[in-house]
């Protein structure tokens, strides 16, 4: 389903009584769980959307628009019904799986940044020691590995800090849901945009990624046997970045081993782990209140650290925790690779 199909059948009416949330950058995410509809926004709050009802009779008329516009049957065989445009991801389950009706679920990625540098400072994403050492990794290609729980903000730090790579080092993203929108971010960088489909899985692109003369990719989330090319990919010298679903950066090496399975030398493919994959980052959000009294959510970084493979001993040095540099601050300002980790490892 392509966004020129809904141009054809309207935006206003196509979206109907939903189509104000359609077109509100702040709304992220509108579900319908068969009685309400809950918004969540871009600070990742959730709510009640009081004062609108999704009749029977709008549920099944979207449900069909949406069908229609990707030639699939929607039925008690076939209960779920996906849909994609370049900037939304529509889910729909049939009431005879979901057994309080059936449910709507519109997840929206917007092809520009969030984040900035002092939006970062000045809502206490993190502080600026911090921004400037991840800043650094990022101009010292250094492969990077952004982890958290889901809704976090993996892919919007992802997003905010490939923006720093410049423009001649050609990029290529490996996604199956469009979510990174680099070529529309940065136009006038050497980017390829990979798609995943039944065809060519996270492996088989990565492998391909190798014959296209990248200088960076950029995995959208690292999820299963993958890693082991990803991590393959790293020690030739293409540089990388991911995200993955963990609680602490010390964790990701035992996270990436599961991923790539027993057929795996556990012990040499942990080694390459601690040798390629340069930092660890953690993204949290949590509930706080603003000025005027209201709850709201914010992300935060918690935890940076860097991985190393020195005189045969594999390391986890943390940098960052609890959003605080403990390392000497000169390290987050721009040096060079070799200082930075330097500093970093002691």
């Amino acid at each position: 389903m392509s966004e020129q199909m809904i141009a054809m059948n309207e935006m206003a009416d196509f979206f109907g009584i939903l189509y104000p949330y359609i077109i509100d950058d702040e709304v992220t995410d509108i579900d319908y769980n068969g009685c309400e509809v809950w918004l969540t926004d871009s600070s990742n709050g959730r709510q009640v959307c009081e004062g609108i009802a999704l009749d029977d009779g709008f549920v099944e008329q979207f449900t069909q628009r949406v069908a229609n516009g990707v030639s699939k049957p929607f039925n008690k065989q076939n209960p779920i019904l996906e849909a994609e445009t370049g900037s939304l991801r529509i889910t729909i389950v049939h009431e005879s799986v979901a057994l309080t009706g059936r449910c709507i679920c519109i997840r929206k990625s917007l092809p520009y940044i969030r984040l900035s540098y002092q939006r970062m400072l000045a809502e206490g994403y993190c502080n600026e020691d911090v921004l400037e050492l991840l800043l650094n990794c990022v101009a010292n290609h250094m492969n990077i590995v952004v982890i958290g729980e889901p809704g976090a903000g993996k892919t919007e730090l992802c997003k905010f800090l490939s923006g720093y790579i410049p423009d001649d080092e050609r990029v290529i993203t490996i996604e199956d849901t469009p979510e990174w929108h680099y070529r529309s971010l940065h136009p006038a960088h050497d980017c390829l945009e990979l798609r995943i489909n039944p065809q060519m899985d996270y492996s088989q692109a990565i492998r391909t990624c190798l014959r296209l003369n990248p200088k960076w990719i950029m995995l959208s989330e690292t999820r299963s046997g993958e890693v082991v090319h990803l991590i393959e990919s790293f020690s030739t010298g293409v540089r990388g970045i991911t995200t993955l679903h963990a609680s602490d950066v010390r964790k990701i090496p035992d996270r990436m081993l599961n991923m790539a399975g027993s057929e795996r030398d556990a012990a040499r493919f942990e080694n390459d782990i601690y040798s390629f994959v340069d930092v660890g980052i953690l993204v949290r959000r949590r509930q706080m209140e603003d000025a005027f009294g209201n709850r709201v959510v914010r992300r935060y970084i918690d935890q940076v650290c860097f991985f190393t493979r020195e005189n045969g001993q594999n390391q986890v040095k943390i940098v960052v925790d609890g959003g605080d540099v403990v390392i000497p601050p000169s390290v987050g300002r721009r040096g060079t690779y070799y200082e930075t980790r330097a500093a970093a490892v002691g």
